[in-house]
Order: C-alpha cells, then sequence, then structure tokens
C-alpha cells in the first residue's frame, strides 16, 4: 500500500472514529457542540477522500501527459535520425 494511500486511510479513520465519539457523547450527554464537532469531524473526512480523490486524478493526468511527450520526442528522434540530423 502506498505511503499516500495509507496516510490518507489513517486520518479518514480516525477523523470517522472521533466524528462518531463526539456524537455519540453529545448525544448521551445532551450537550449540542460535541454533535455539532462529531459531525464537523464526520464533514471533513470526506472532505479529506475527495481531495485525495482529485489529487490522484490530477497525477493520473500527469502521468499521460508525460507518456504522450515521450511518444512525441521518440517520433521526432526518429524523424530526425531518418534524415541522418544526429544531434
Amino acid at each position: 500500500m502506498p505511503a499516500s494511500r495509507t496516510l490518507t486511510t489513517f486520518t479518514v479513520g480516525f477523523l470517522l472514529l472521533d466524528g462518531v465519539l463526539l456524537g455519540y457523547s453529545g448525544l448521551a450527554l445532551g450537550r449540542r457542540m460535541l454533535v455539532f464537532w462529531g459531525a464537523v469531524c464526520i464533514l471533513a473526512a470526506a472532505l479529506v477522500v475527495v481531495g485525495w480523490r482529485r489529487y490522484r486524478r490530477a497525477l493520473s493526468d500527469l502521468e499521460r501527459a508525460r507518456q504522450e511527450m515521450r511518444a512525441e520526442v521518440e517520433s521526432i528522434r526518429e524523424l530526425l535520425q531518418g534524415k541522418h540530423l544526429n544531434n
């Protein structure tokens, strides 16, 4: 499992656990602010997942563009070698 995925999984798990425990404590004790902060933790966990997926998509796009650029460079190199213009 890659380091970024491990860290993201740990972060989401930690935030979800905090959210559930704060929400449960708030409901059991009748304290609305604990319920509020529990909801904030759960929302933060969702935002971490969304951000991580967006980050992975951006990395995938960059890798695809890099491969396309490499293929283009190789085709230019073959064209120059065919014309005996080695540099």
